[in-house]
């Protein structure tokens, strides 16, 4: 779990019994993870970098492209250890090598951003971003071109109970199906797709008092149970792979 205002990583057993902290002194403001392989790649927002981690917690470096990144939200890693990165502030994706060559930026007039959160590859090369407050999912193929684009209405950050729009699409994630979720963050809820962009579900999260505002990350396991952080709440939140559909 990226636990952002104390500047560190917390690692948990799947019962939710506590096991390590990663990054103390070394963090200092992480948002979304990606974990691939024996590698846990950290997008820090403050200090413009990926910190790149062993399984163990061990920092092995740091990894920015060579014209550097702006308050990134989320990163992931291709099989050849190249990264991509919503690369927040600087309103764009960036696919760098692993020694910091540039390889190529989507954002601009052709595909345009509007703090884009967290990116997550697919199975089949592609990828997806959880494009913030354009209130949308943009989803890419393995040439990155732009496949599709869905959300809503028209970016104007409604907030509203209707499938397949969001109210700032703060993570997304792919499943082993292919299956997409993404934090819904000020509609208090994720929302989960197929790997076309068709709406599947729903899920609300709690609520209590003024403590709003929570869908803040989403992870999915190998066997497709969701993991998704409560912002407000500070907590941990996970739907087993079985639950039935719920209204939205």
């Amino acid at each position: 779990v990226a636990d952002a205002r104390n500047a560190r990583v917390q690692v948990f057993d799947h019962r939710g019994q506590p096991v390590r902290t990663i990054g103390d002194g070394v963090l200092q403001r992480p948002m979304n993870l990606s974990l691939r392989g024996d590698r846990l790649y950290v997008a820090d927002y403050f200090r413009d970098a990926i910190a790149i981690f062993d399984i163990e917690g061990r920092l092995l470096r740091w990894a920015a492209p060579e014209d550097g990144l702006t308050s990134p939200g989320g990163a992931d890693a291709y099989p050849d250890g190249s990264l991509l990165v919503a690369d927040t502030y600087g309103q764009r994706v960036v696919h760098f090598a692993g020694d910091g060559r540039l390889r190529r930026t989507w954002g601009g007039d052709d595909i345009r951003f509007n703090y884009p959160t967290d990116v997550a590859i697919t199975d089949d090369g592609g990828f997806v971003v959880a494009d913030g407050y354009n209130d949308r999912v943009q989803q890419f193929d393995a040439d990155g071109q732009l496949v599709r684009r869905w959300g809503g209405p028209f970016a104007l950050n409604i907030r509203g109970p209707f499938p397949g729009w969001f109210a700032t699409a703060a993570s997304i994630a792919v499943g082993p199906d292919g299956r997409i979720a993404v934090a819904d963050y000020f509609n208090d809820r994720l929302q989960v797709f197929d790997a076309r962009g068709r709406f599947l579900t729903a899920m609300p999260q709690r609520t209590s008092g003024s403590a709003r505002h929570s869908a803040m990350g989403v992870a999915f396991a190998p066997d497709g149970t969701l993991w998704a952080t409560h912002h407000a709440l500070h907590a941990v939140e996970v739907w087993a792979a079985a639950d039935p559909p719920l209204d939205p």
